[in-house]
């Protein structure tokens, strides 16, 4: 059974910084691309970031390149996504999932095994 675990949500000042992280209890993690994904209320499900499986690649959305980073060390079977520069707009849950359909990072049809989510707020 694959569980995934985020954390690292809150409230924050716009301008502010969080980092998010996500667990994940995966056989052979490094085998698997992760993504973050955020969703807020009354929008569709947005893609955030994703790495490969070995870190050597990294893929963002447009509304969060030079903003966000995602990294992950498989030793710990964790992915992080550090924000920095956060606006209100980033006000959302924020979900890490499990790449495993497919070859495309960007949509979540691609995913499977995600978790609970996290909730991120960002104050004007």
């Amino acid at each position: 059974q694959v569980q995934l675990v985020e954390s690292g949500g809150g409230l924050v000042q716009a301008g502010g910084s969080l980092r998010l992280s996500c667990a994940g209890s995966v056989r052979t993690f490094s085998s698997y691309g992760m993504g973050w994904f955020r969703q807020a209320p009354g929008k569709e499900r947005e893609f955030v970031a994703a790495i490969t499986g070995s870190g050597g690649m990294t893929y963002y959305g447009d509304s969060v390149k030079g903003r966000f980073t995602i990294s992950r060390d498989n030793a710990k079977n964790t992915v992080y996504l550090q924000m920095n520069s956060l606006k209100p707009e980033d006000t959302a849950v924020y979900y890490c999932a499990v790449r495993v359909f497919g070859n495309t990072y960007y949509y979540p049809t691609s995913y499977a095994f995600w978790g609970q989510g996290t909730q991120v707020t960002v104050s004007s």
